[in-house]
Formats: C-alpha cells, sequence, structure tokens
C-alpha cells in the first residue's frame, strides 16, 4: 500500500512503515528515543515492533494502564515525570505504541513537554487505525468527560502495522468497525454498501486503507475544524454523552468508544430523518447494519435525561447551543444543526424499540 501524505507527515503502512521509520531515526538522531506502551502493547506489539528497528539507539520504555478510565491528567502528569528522570530533553521522540487512548495521551504528552517534543503514532487497535491516524487531535478526557482537554499538533510519521490487530478480540475489532461505517455515512454511499457486506473480522483488514484516506481528505481541507471537518463528529454528540455516563456509572458495564458511537449515530439518524431529509429506508437500513453488528444496549428514561445533561459538555458546542451533525442521505452530512429539545426522546425510544 502506498504511504498517504498528509498536511505535514505521513500514514506508512506495513513494510514501508518499518522502512520509513529506520530511515527517521537514523537520519534525526534522536538523543533517548521513548517508547510509550500500556501493559497489552508491551507484551504483544513491543517484541516484534522492537525485532524491526535498525541501528544501536538510547531506548526508555514508559508503561502506563490501558483504558480510557486512564486518559486523564493524572497520567500525563506521571509519563511527563518519567520522562523528566529520564531525562528527555527536546531533542528526544516518543513513540506512542497502542490505541486511540494511548496516542492521544501520548501526543499531548509529546506536544506540552518542554514545549513540544517530536512524537510518531503507532496505533494497534482497528479503531486508532482508521480514526487517531490522522487529524492530530491529542488530549485526555476531564473526569467523565471525553477529550476536554488537548491540542492539536501533528505527529512526525503515522505507522499503519496491521499484524498487530492479530493481538485484538473480536469485540475490539467491532469497535473499530464502527468508525469505518460511519466513513461511508458521511463520505462515501458505495463505501457504506461495501462494509455493510462484511460478515468476518478478518475482511475489515482489508478496508483500512480507503478509511484513512476519507478520514485524510477532510482533514486536508479543515484541518483545525472550522467547517468541513465536523462531519468527522457524525454520531459523537450523543455517542461520546453516552460513552462517557456509561464509564461514570457504576452500576453499568462501560461501554467501548465504537459500541457507543454506533448508538448515537442510530440516534443521529433517527434525527436526521425527522430534521435534515433522510429518507425512511436509509434509516431502517443504518439501524439494521449497526444492530447486526453491535447488540442492543438497555437505557432507562432516568439513563436518558443523565445522558442529555452531559452533552452540553460537548467540546462542538457554542454560545451555549449544541451543534450537531446529521445526514441529508447516506453519504452526505450537514454541519451545524440544533435539535429540538423534545426529539431527544423519541430518538431513544427509536433505538429501543
Amino acid at each position: 500500500m502506498h504511504s498517504i501524505v498528509s498536511d505535514s507527515y505521513a500514514v506508512h503502512f506495513n513494510e514501508n512503515a518499518y522502512q520509513a521509520l529506520n530511515e527517521h531515526l537514523e537520519e534525526m538522531a534522536y538523543s533517548i528515543i521513548f517508547l510509550l506502551v500500556d501493559e497489552n502493547t508491551h507484551e504483544l506489539c513491543y517484541p516484534n515492533f522492537m525485532s524491526r528497528i535498525q541501528g544501536d539507539y538510547h531506548f526508555e520504555i514508559i508503561e502506563i494502564e490501558s483504558g480510557e478510565i486512564n486518559k486523564n491528567i493524572e497520567t500525563c502528569v506521571g509519563v511527563w515525570e518519567a520522562l523528566s528522570e529520564l531525562g528527555a530533553d527536546r531533542k528526544s521522540i516518543v513513540i506512542n505504541l497502542g490505541g486511540g487512548v494511548l496516542t492521544d495521551l501520548g501526543g499531548f504528552v509529546a506536544s506540552t513537554f518542554k514545549r513540544g517534543i517530536h512524537f510518531i503514532n503507532v496505533p494497534t487497535t482497528l479503531l486508532s487505525m482508521v480514526d487517531a491516524s490522522v487529524g492530530g487531535k491529542t488530549g485526555v478526557d476531564l473526569g467523565a468527560l471525553k477529550n476536554q482537554v488537548g491540542v492539536i499538533n501533528q505527529p512526525e510519521m503515522v505507522l499503519v502495522i496491521t499484524d498487530f490487530l492479530d493481538t485484538l478480540e473480536a469485540r475490539q475489532m467491532k469497535s473499530g468497525f464502527s468508525e469505518m461505517l460511519k466513513h461511508g455515512l458521511i463520505q462515501d454511499n458505495m463505501y457504506w454498501d461495501k462494509l455493510r457486506g462484511i460478515s468476518e473480522l478478518e475482511e475489515m483488514k482489508n478496508h483500512i486503507y480507503p478509511s484513512v484516506v476519507i478520514k485524510n481528505n477532510i482533514v486536508l481541507q479543515d484541518p483545525t475544524e472550522q467547517h468541513i471537518r465536523k462531519v468527522l463528529n457524525y454520531g459523537h454528540t450523543l455517542g461520546h454523552a453516552i460513552e462517557s455516563y456509561f464509564l461514570e456509572n457504576e452500576e453499568k458495564q462501560s461501554l467501548l468508544h465504537g459500541e457507543a458511537i454506533a448508538i448515537g449515530m442510530i440516534l443521529e439518524a433517527y434525527l436526521s430523518n425527522r430534521l435534515t431529509g433522510l429518507q425512511t429506508a436509509e434509516l431502517e437500513e443504518i439501524k439494521t447494519t449497526f444492530l447486526k453488528t453491535f447488540a442492543k444496549v438497555s437505557i432507562s428514561n432516568e439513563d436518558i435525561d443523565a445522558i442529555l445533561e452531559l452533552m452540553k459538555y460537548d467540546k462542538k458546542n457554542s454560545h451555549g447551543k449544541i451543534n450537531f451533525v446529521l445526514l441529508k442521505g447516506i453519504g452526505e452530512a450537514v454541519i451545524d444543526v440544533r435539535i429540538p429539545t423534545e426529539l431527544f426522546k423519541d430518538a431513544f425510544a427509536y433505538y429501543m424499540e
């Protein structure tokens, strides 16, 4: 696969990824190379990754705990302190080897340590390969509120090595597939149709490249999310609130990002049907497709009230107003839509039918 060139860096795939990395490390002669991992990628990905490094460099490993619950400022402080204690300087680099939680946090840590040092992202989950690989968004959560603190800052490169997907359980693969389906819904109805026909997890690997292309094309038009890039948030306004609610509520089983966003996309498809012209047949197609992959989650009226309260913290909001991305049709999104309050309960009722 050819590398995909973004604004100031490239996404490299498989063998090309290792070649690009080795050439970069030789050229830059970093003082120390820090490898940020979690307990899973340390065990399952680190040995294979390091076996492909050519050259003699000073490496240090920093391990954090996995999971969205650890994507916070406290974890950042621990990594900043480790960098300082291990002698990191402005000529050091951080290589983030992990899923979206780790690359988001690691990119933020590197972007702010000594006012910014280089970093490279090596996504190891399907979700991070198709989503976090492009766009330069870094950051952490504030309590249960998603991505409240962060910066947009680009890595030196992104390395997509699909062999790492062999370490994932099926639930994690499906979570990433949710974002791939989103790319079809907002930009390419033919891509959506192809993905709808996928029945095997292994087939998902074959569609990583077009998903990265779709996201990259959008980001290139609007790097700082002032206009068209907002379409990438389809399903996320309600989805993030659902994810936050299930994360902070001890009586609920936490949802993976893609699982929560899948619910959000069904809910926002319903709102699209009511407000922006999405045909009823397309709405039913969207709901059927997601429920084929993701089991329905029970959401009570009490849950809905709490979820709607969390929406007011969504980072896309402005002037006290909640802005939604909706669909005119499959493959065509519209941004900055305001929703009549009474429709939210109707949307959840449709999901629970």
